[in-house]
């Protein structure tokens, strides 16, 4: 009878623990907006309405926009605000990818994603390299 106390009181703390992790890993995704602002330049991309932006923190971004002007800036520093593309799926991308660079299996963390700017404006009419 004993054994069978254990065991379940054993398995009761087990869903516990297990639970709480996997609402602290929902709340960690979760925490990452999926609007942002980056500071970068701002390049030409591979179609007419598609740029893009890499940020002075090394991330680079394909970038579209029907709000803001984008050509009017391709050379220049850039601050762009917009709404991530799926950023769930982006976030969880992201956190492998980082996992992998702290376990020492990727060198390259940098942060790679797609964007709808919604507000763009000119930092330098250069890009700085």
């Amino acid at each position: 009878m004993r054994m069978k106390i254990a065991l379940l009181f054993g398995s009761l703390l087990l869903f516990t623990c297990t639970a709480m992790f996997a609402q602290d890993s929902a709340s960690d995704s979760k925490s990452k907006s999926s609007t942002r602002t980056i500071t970068g330049c701002l390049s030409k991309g591979d179609s007419a309405k598609e740029f893009l932006l890499t940020g002075s923190d090394g991330s680079t971004w394909e970038v579209r926009s029907d709000a803001a002007s984008l050509a009017d800036h391709v050379g220049h520093t850039v601050e762009a605000t917009g709404v991530v593309k799926n950023s769930t799926a982006h976030n969880l991308k992201e956190d492998a990818k980082e996992t992998a660079s702290d376990a020492h299996m990727k060198k390259d963390k940098g942060e790679h994603g797609h964007m709808t700017v919604t507000n763009v404006k000119m930092v330098s009419d250069s890009c700085q390299k």
